[in-house]
């Protein structure tokens, strides 16, 4: 027997029962949609980290009190101005040096209003070793720092708040009550470090004499957090040992004693983050496969009715010649091609899911695009297809072992 006559056999009796062959594919149908949505959302999440550490610039590394509070604040400030200044000096591997001090203050503009606004504090050094790009105007530069300007640069969804779609530049506005001149807009940072399109940013001095006064220690003015571009990527191992231990000399550690701060490279906390997201999509993935096996339990099931229902069918066609291996593949073929369709429609359904998804996050303010990965599709229909197999083989089997007499005689 041919395959294709195989093939079409197998679609007439499935077409034969149509709500229980629909029925029996919903199971493959909901693990097979599962398993895209979850792939495509998780191929989509592991697109946006890439792409969020890829705008922080490459050779990047952070230093940070040894306690670090949510976005740089609310830790216990153990860094200076000076510590960054003697990074940029004494460590030669490093290309250049940002330090950054932050505060929360109500933000306005006319009539808008933006309470608990991050307002940061940052030299010229930050457009560079950060990767900060103007959409409007310009960033912060050297002179406005020696001069202590009264100058800010927004971040995109601060000036879309306060400003609409209006131009910014050149306008005013009040920082914790004290009046500054709009100089420039960031571009957006996208959805994995939105915080700094939610940030306003002013000269390091201007932030010292206006907003932080107070932030000021015996060995000089605090900062939050030290930004350190590096020459070359294949200096961050030695560039953060040599920031490691001129740190540890300037705040007296002794040897044995903990750090009172952190030296974090942004290529290695990526491939960190990279792995989380692999074992978080794996093990998720693995429980929407549980319908899978559901599904498959299903297609067993219905393939033993259907034995059971045309024993005295089988019975004739082994006695007009039909051999125990057209028959194995007969029903083996039925089983694959439940799994088939089921597997079919549940791309179609995860797709659907996806794209439902996708609308609902844009309208949310997080938009992405909706992808569907095309080895999440081959592997969910192939495994589909499989689960179809394995499930049709037992029945397959018994149907071929049937005595074509005692098939006859069946009633």
């Amino acid at each position: 027997m041919k395959l294709w006559d195989c093939l079409a056999t197998a679609i007439q009796a499935l077409l034969s029962n149509k709500l229980r062959s629909v029925l029996t594919m919903l199971g493959i149908l909901i693990g097979v949609a599962a398993v895209i949505a979850v792939l495509s959302l998780g191929s989509v999440q592991q697109e946006l980290v890439q792409q969020s550490f890829a705008t922080l610039g490459s050779n990047l590394i952070y230093v940070a009190p040894r306690q670090l509070g949510i976005a740089g604040l609310g830790g216990q400030t153990t860094l200076t101005l000076t510590d960054a200044e003697a990074i940029a000096r004494y460590v030669v591997s490093v290309e250049e040096v940002a330090p950054m001090t932050q505060t929360y203050a109500q933000v306005s503009a006319g009539a808008e209003s933006l309470s608990n606004t991050f307002v940061a504090g940052v030299t010229e050094q930050a457009e560079l070793v950060n990767n900060y790009a103007v959409a409007y105007g310009r960033f912060i530069t050297q002179f406005d720092c020696e001069a202590r300007s009264r100058v800010v640069v927004l971040g995109s969804e601060v000036a879309k708040t306060l400003f609409g779609e209006m131009d910014p530049v050149g306008q005013s506005i009040r920082i914790g009550g004290r009046q500054f001149q709009v100089i420039g807009v960031l571009e957006s940072r996208g959805m994995g470090f939105g915080v700094e399109d939610m940030r306003v940013y002013i000269p390091l001095s201007t932030y010292y004499s206006t907003l932080a006064t107070s932030q000021t220690s015996s060995r000089g003015n605090s900062v939050d957090i030290i930004s350190v571009k590096v020459r070359s990527s294949d200096e961050l191992s030695i560039a953060k040992q040599d920031i490691t231990d001129l740190l540890r000399l300037r705040h007296n550690i002794r040897e044995g004693e903990s750090n009172d701060f952190r030296v974090i490279i942004v290529e290695s906390v990526a491939r960190q983050v990279a792995r989380v997201l692999d074992i978080i999509q794996f093990v998720l993935a693995g429980i929407a496969s549980i319908s899978l096996v559901v599904g498959g339990i299903g297609i067993m099931n219905i393939m033993l009715v259907s034995v059971t229902e045309r024993i005295k069918e089988i019975g004739l066609r082994k006695a007009v010649g039909a051999k125990r291996r057209d028959i194995l593949i007969q029903f083996l073929i039925e089983a694959a091609t439940l799994g088939f369709c089921g597997g079919a429609m549940g791309v179609g359904l995860g797709w659907v899911i996806v794209k439902v998804m996708s609308v609902v996050a844009t309208n949310a303010g997080f938009p992405f695009a909706a992808k569907l990965p095309s080895d999440a599709v081959g592997l969910a229909v192939g495994v589909a297809i499989f689960v179809g197999l394995v499930s049709g083989l037992y029945p397959a089997v018994r149907a071929a072992q049937l005595d074509p007499i005692e098939s006859l005689r069946h009633e």
